[in-house]
């Protein structure tokens, strides 16, 4: 049953991805099953659907947070997206977020007998959008006000599984921006007056930790 959801997950992952492809090059939702490759994010874009919507299907199995996550990786295509192509992460997106993600969270844990899991989302979104806010504050040019939005949406997915995967998520957004940061200075591709898009590195981080988070999942 894992493996065919996971094989399940990982086409509504590719349906998705290509959805937003096509949305980004103007093109009608019927038009979108023809694939053209004409830029690397035609196929980075579909690959990153099929892959995190098949691994978290792995990682949740029958578990009613499974819908939850997936949700997750789903808005997380078009966010990435938009915040490479055009530096901004879309409030039609971030915004209605909070509630959807509220609600399914919120069935899950009521369907696993554990509503205390709530509380630990609403301490983890509110702990990351304020970590957020303060970066926003000192650096405004390094860390625009999508990303605070965005941090509530992501703290409330990994404070629900608990204190380890939200130190994981919010760490690791940071280390992986960070990092392609130092590699495209290198290869001077950036210099150090470059506006680097932090979105798509915060929704990795946080995606990765909770794939890795050892907190056991209740069926």
């Amino acid at each position: 049953m894992t493996w065919s959801s996971a094989v399940l997950a990982g086409l509504l992952g590719l349906v998705a991805g290509l959805l937003v492809v096509a949305r980004l090059d103007g093109r009608t939702l019927r038009s979108a099953w023809r694939v053209r490759v004409r830029r690397p994010r035609d196929v980075v874009v579909p690959l990153a659907g099929v892959v995190a919507c098949a691994a978290l299907a792995l990682r949740f199995g029958t578990s009613p947070a499974l819908p939850a996550y997936l949700y997750l990786a789903l808005v997380s295509l078009p966010l990435a997206a938009v915040d490479v192509e055009q530096h901004r992460l879309p409030d039609v997106l971030t915004l209605p977020s909070y509630p959807i993600a509220l609600v399914l969270l919120g069935a899950a844990a009521l369907a696993a007998g554990q509503g205390v899991r709530m509380l630990h989302a609403a301490v983890g979104m509110a702990a990351l959008v304020a970590l957020y806010a303060l970066l926003h504050l000192v650096n405004p040019r390094g860390m625009g006000l999508g990303d605070v939005k965005l941090a509530g949406v992501l703290g409330a997915y990994l404070g629900w599984l608990g204190a380890d995967a939200w130190l994981v998520g919010a760490v690791l957004g940071v280390l992986l921006g960070g990092a392609t940061a130092v590699v495209l200075l290198a290869l001077r591709k950036v210099t150090a007056k470059s506006h680097l898009p932090f979105g798509p590195f915060m929704l990795a981080g946080a995606i990765v930790a909770v794939l890795v988070s050892a907190h056991r999942v209740l069926l």
